[in-house]
């Protein structure tokens, strides 16, 4: 999961310069609106819907955006109706991805990706030509300041959860569990008192393709221009880039 987990540390950090330019907060109204439709506005009984609004505190959206946000999604506002779709292509040196999108305009947004993935040296493919490298995986993420590894791991396993990833280089621990349990997990740790920073079931790859110098360079570009879009709520990609490299783009 390295690839993985070095992307998300970046994207957490990005996220919060992006909140102060309204895109991080542009993504999240987009899926509690998708969210609050598909199941409605109620958190307690709809848990992307709860992901969604602590996405939304994570990076201190004001809670009366996210009132209005669910209002739209549930129709007691006027708002835009987003549709969700998941398409696949290949990266430099053929690495596998995926980008997750929720539009109000598909043509746009399918041109946009193309544009994208030409310009970084991939190609945007068929549906089903790269998912089948890729497995969901629940995610979730644990400040450290809020509770001991040994503590943590002895809640997470008690829990269900697979195991606990302690990178000494980021100031979280990892949760990995399976997806059926991600919000047993999820609950059970806010119930101990342990302060969650995020939590989603991401899309991990099987295997990834290791990369180095100016293939590994462009791949982080590539990246960083999906999550740059509106329309892209997440990228997953089965890249594996060396420490050195990532801080250098970081």
């Amino acid at each position: 999961m390295s690839g993985h987990n070095k992307w998300s540390s970046i994207k957490h950090k990005k996220g919060k310069a992006d909140a102060l330019r309204g895109r991080a907060f542009t993504k999240i109204t987009r899926e509690i609106i998708t969210a609050a439709k598909i199941g409605g506005g109620d958190p307690e009984g709809n848990a992307r819907l709860r992901a969604a609004i602590l996405a939304a505190k994570a990076v201190n959206m004001p809670n009366d955006n996210i009132s209005r946000a669910v209002k739209k999604g549930t129709g007691e506002l006027e708002g835009v109706s987003y549709e969700e779709y998941m398409y696949e292509g290949y990266g430099p040196s053929g690495v596998a991805v995926l980008v997750k999108v929720l539009t109000d305009n598909k043509n746009r947004t399918v041109a946009d990706l193309r544009h994208t993935f030409t310009k970084y040296n991939g190609n945007l493919g068929e549906t089903g030509c790269v998912n089948w490298m890729f497995g969901k995986k629940g995610s979730i993420s644990v400040l450290k300041e809020s509770v001991g590894e040994e503590k943590l791991m002895e809640i997470a396993l008690d829990l269900g959860a697979d195991d606990v990833d302690n990178d000494p280089e980021s100031h979280e621990f990892e949760v990995r569990c399976e997806p059926e349990v991600f919000e047993d997990v999820k609950k059970g740790l806010e119930e101990k008192g342990v302060k969650i920073s995020s939590a989603e079931v991401a899309m991990v790859p099987q295997t990834t393709v290791h990369l180095e110098g100016k293939p590994a360079e462009t791949m982080l570009k590539m990246m960083n221009a999906l999550e740059e879009s509106d329309d892209v709520q997440n990228v997953w990609a089965n890249f594996d880039i060396s420490d050195e490299d990532m801080e250098a783009f970081g």
